[in-house]
């Protein structure tokens, strides 16, 4: 007989540890309730405990926003450079054609790779 993996939620994770901790029903209840191993349940708890001071780490939140500050900022910049680096191409591309007319580019050696 072969099993199929189940994939759990972290909020269906974290009832199933809060319901634990709050101690009105014991792991082995739980566990046959939900059909998992005692075991799964007994790693799920020490893991939540072992993450729970995550919850309070005003330092960690803080250095999100600044890598999410920095990289929006990065983002902005890469954008204005792709814009700007547009517009030279369009602006090269109309010069080209006013000054040696609208078949320029077979004047030129072929490009390595179609657009």
């Amino acid at each position: 007989m072969s099993r199929k993996r189940r994939n759990f939620t972290a909020k269906f994770k974290s009832d199933l540890v809060l319901e634990l901790l709050k101690g009105e029903i014991d792991l082995n209840t739980i566990a046959t309730q939900n059909s998992i191993q005692p075991n799964l349940l007994r790693n799920w708890k020490k893991e939540f405990l072992e993450k729970a001071s995550i919850v309070f780490d005003d330092s960690r939140e803080e250095n999100i926003k600044e890598k999410l500050e920095a990289e929006r900022k990065e983002k902005a910049a890469y954008a204005k450079k792709v814009g700007q680096l547009t517009m030279q191409v369009d602006w090269l591309k109309k010069k080209s054609t006013e000054i040696l007319g609208p078949d320029y580019e077979s004047k030129f050696s072929p490009k390595p790779f179609d657009d």
